[in-house]
């Protein structure tokens, strides 16, 4: 029988051990069980860390689970749910200020660097729209849409609307494939072509469109 987590010595208690060694000395299973804050009858919170973990396939794959699919597993409520999904968005956002992302735009190397922490990791496709001045500053980066498991919906109206109203000269584009495909498809082909064209139309400079998964990117061509 499996000792509990208030059955152990002080000392050997994920909390205490984080006090006094640093987070480094827990176990994935650990320091969820910290985020959950408690288990259920029958099940301490690190049993039901580990459970969470293998019924998700690990880290990664709880990281791309979203509140609603994590209170389905039994045992979580909506607050530790919502506690879970926060911990990995504060990571992604962390991911996303490195202080080797790129504050201009120049060129497509650079709008994926901006775009892709801000893409990976989610088991949904979104859009992101970065717009810039004239210099490449990046004056505002933007999610534009939510999309399904299979598609993406870039509305080119609103687009321009977002871009126009930050003060913008310029403007660039990127979302994910969460499937790993990076083939663009025929609709992400179509609509990089109405944004260049709508974007020439109201004096906009569009910088390119990318497509992001969770290891690499891709730049989306047309035949123009």
């Amino acid at each position: 029988m499996r000792m509990r987590v208030k059955d152990m010595p002080a000392a050997d208690r994920p909390r205490e051990r984080l006090w006094l060694h640093g987070a480094e000395a827990l176990a994935d299973r650990e320091l969820l069980a910290l985020l959950l804050g408690s288990g259920i009858r029958g099940q301490d919170a690190v049993q039901l860390a580990g459970e969470l973990l293998a019924a998700h396939g690990g880290l990664r794959g709880l990281a791309q689970a979203d509140p609603q699919a994590l209170v389905q597993f039994p045992g979580m409520g909506q607050a530790k749910a919502v506690r879970v999904a926060a911990a990995f968005q504060l990571a992604r956002r962390l991911q996303n200020q490195d202080l080797h992302s790129p504050d201009r735009v120049t060129t497509t190397t650079d709008l994926a660097a901006v775009t892709a922490p801000l893409l990976r990791g989610l088991r949904h496709e979104r859009v992101i729209v970065v717009a810039c001045d004239a210099s490449g500053k990046v004056l505002r980066v933007a999610r534009i849409t939510d999309g399904a498991t299979d598609r993406s919906l870039i509305p080119v109206r609103d687009t321009l609307a977002l871009v126009l109203s930050a003060g913008a000269t310029a403007f660039g584009v990127a979302h994910n494939h969460p499937t790993g495909n990076l083939e663009p498809s025929t609709s992400d082909r179509r609509v990089t072509d109405r944004l260049q064209e709508a974007a020439q139309a109201v004096g906009l400079r569009f910088l390119d469109h990318v497509v992001v998964t969770d290891n690499a990117w891709r730049r989306v061509t047309t035949d123009r």
